[in-house]
């Protein structure tokens, strides 16, 4: 048996345009409520306060105050009596200090400027006439007699502390000193590993005679000096 139906009355021949015309639908729902704006409601009213100006009253005129004339000048007297100065005023002359080719110049002798006796310090090793310790006087190299005296002095008036030997206590002292503008020992300083040795080597310093002083450029000058003195047992 067959079925009767009616070509037209099939849905499915115009299924792709419905479709296309429910998306375009769709879209233009959806694009309008996107751009959809809402605005605050304003009110049309003038509210601008309304002031009505009264021109018809009339201002009083201020009254002109009224201010008295000024007093009149003092009159002017009748004799004029000129007074005559009598005084002399002395002039102030300013003498120029320059002067012309015409006046002679007077000629200034040198004047001599003293050279100041300086309280200076000469090394021992650069100094030019070193100082001459008693007995050197005669040497040919004083600088070397001097030394040499300054051992022998130290050794024939060496003395070993007793309570140092009983410690067991040795070194080197070292041992500065200067010899003053005078030819005197003073301005002695020592270090040493023990007070009982510096003590030994400062005495030993304090027995050094007075010398004839040391002279840089034909003047006395102090002259620094120093020696080790070794402390070491046997």
């Amino acid at each position: 048996m067959e079925l009767k139906k009616n070509p037209k009355a099939d849905l499915r021949n115009n299924s792709s345009l419905y479709f296309v015309l429910g998306l375009a639908i769709v879209m233009g729902l959806v694009y309008g409520a996107l751009e959809w704006k809402t605005y605050d409601k304003t009110s049309d009213y003038d509210i601008a306060m309304t002031v009505e100006d009264n021109l018809d009253e009339e201002v009083p005129l201020t009254e002109q105050i009224k201010t008295p004339p000024p007093p009149p000048p003092p009159a002017a007297p009748e004799v004029i009596e000129v007074v005559e100065d009598e005084e002399e005023v002395e002039e102030t002359v300013i003498e120029s200090t320059e002067t012309s080719q015409e006046e002679e110049v007077m000629e200034v002798e040198d004047v001599e400027v003293e050279e100041e006796d300086e309280d200076i310090d000469v090394p021992f090793a650069v100094i030019e006439d070193v100082p001459i310790f008693p007995g050197c006087e005669r040497a040919n190299d004083k600088r070397a007699c001097f030394n040499e005296m300054i051992q022998k002095h130290i050794r024939k008036n060496f003395r070993y502390p007793e309570i140092a030997q009983e410690m067991g206590v040795q070194g080197r002292v070292n041992v500065m000193f200067t010899i003053q503008k005078d030819g005197s020992i003073g301005n002695i300083r020592y270090r040493g590993p023990d007070k009982n040795l510096e003590a030994e080597a400062l005495r030993i310093i304090q027995k050094l005679p007075r010398m004839t002083p040391g002279k840089q450029r034909g003047r006395a000058v102090r002259v620094p000096f120093s020696i080790p003195i070794t402390f070491k047992l046997q």
